[in-house]
């Protein structure tokens, strides 16, 4: 297993530096530039600020910069927002996104767990009908309409909650973000274990543990659940690499200084260091997640080997 993951880990790199490289040059493509303001800058003033963070040089030449600064862990500096450098401005904001999407992902994993289990031990019964219905629903509908409804009824109408803003990390500015981010991962959490659930509970070591006289409790629990639980590991490891590192939209309507804003704020003003600096940290956390899916599905799976 050690011998998996340090090949992994070394795998990961030249996946970095694909990733980087593609980014880098698709953002330089974009027309426009970080200092292309709509009135217009002075040409000097211009001319200096271009000078100073190196986009006078050649292209190739920016790339090398990039990736040198890059390797030594420096982001580089923000150029609509010179006073901070991306890695400040992360260090305030990844904490915000991580617990925001992580208490999500948890919730819907828990909670969808448990719908799916329900659904697949009352089959084609009023209590599956009911989850297949919700989980349709919550997958369907899209969050830039989830959010300003929450808004509207439990802020604005019932006043339970703030409209938005972090306000120092307070739980009644988390509820809407959290249930924004969590429904939709719910609805495919029970969408997966219920599939996967009777799957399993038709394979024939279940149908020997029934045999044996085993409670029902120990077949869908002991049994039934390990097997069923490897799909939504599968998808658990990409879709914690996504909130975790924020959602651009639910960031936006409730005003969290969470990654994602950074990232639509960088990409309008086309502040390339800022958007590069995202892209990395989601690639990161999209290749550590799968690593560790890849490890849990050997912890549940005892067939799964690696060596």
């Amino acid at each position: 297993m050690l011998r998996y993951v340090l090949r992994r880990l070394l795998t990961a790199i030249p996946t970095l530096f694909v990733i980087v490289t593609i980014s880098f040059f698709l953002m330089r493509a974009a027309p426009g530039g970080p200092f292309n303001q709509e009135k217009g800058l002075n040409p000097v003033i211009k001319a200096n600020l271009e000078r100073v963070f190196h986009l006078d040089q050649p292209l190739w030449k920016q790339y090398l910069l990039y990736l040198n600064n890059l390797i030594h862990g420096d982001f580089g500096p923000s150029y609509n927002l010179p006073d901070f450098t991306v890695a400040e401005l992360f260090a305030d904001s990844l904490p915000i996104s991580i617990q925001l999407g992580g208490s999500a992902l948890v919730l819907a994993l828990l909670l969808g767990g448990i719908l799916g289990i329900i659904a697949a031990l009352h089959q084609n019964k009023p209590a599956d009908y009911a989850v297949i219905a919700t989980a349709t629903a919550g997958s369907t509908v899209p969050t830039f309409v989830i959010a300003p409804l929450f808004q509207l009824f439990f802020a604005l109408t019932l006043k339970w909650f703030p409209v938005g803003g972090w306000g120092d990390g307070a739980l009644v500015n988390k509820v809407g973000p959290v249930l924004t981010l969590m429904l939709p991962q719910l609805a495919i959490v029970a969408r997966l274990m219920r599939g996967s659930m009777i799957e399993s509970l038709r394979s024939h070591h279940i149908r020997t543990a029934r045999a044996l006289g085993l409670s029902d409790y120990s077949v869908v629990i002991r049994h039934a659940l390990r097997g069923a639980l490897l799909p939504i590991i599968s998808y658990a490891g990409p879709a914690a690499a996504a909130l975790l590192t924020g959602s651009i939209i639910v960031e936006t309507i409730f005003s969290i200084p969470g990654v994602g804003r950074y990232f639509v704020e960088g990409a309008l003003n086309r502040d390339y260091t800022l958007v590069m600096g995202t892209v990395v940290v989601i690639a990161v956390f999209t290749i550590v997640f799968n690593l560790i899916v890849d490890i849990l599905y050997a912890v549940v799976d005892p067939r799964v080997r690696y060596d």
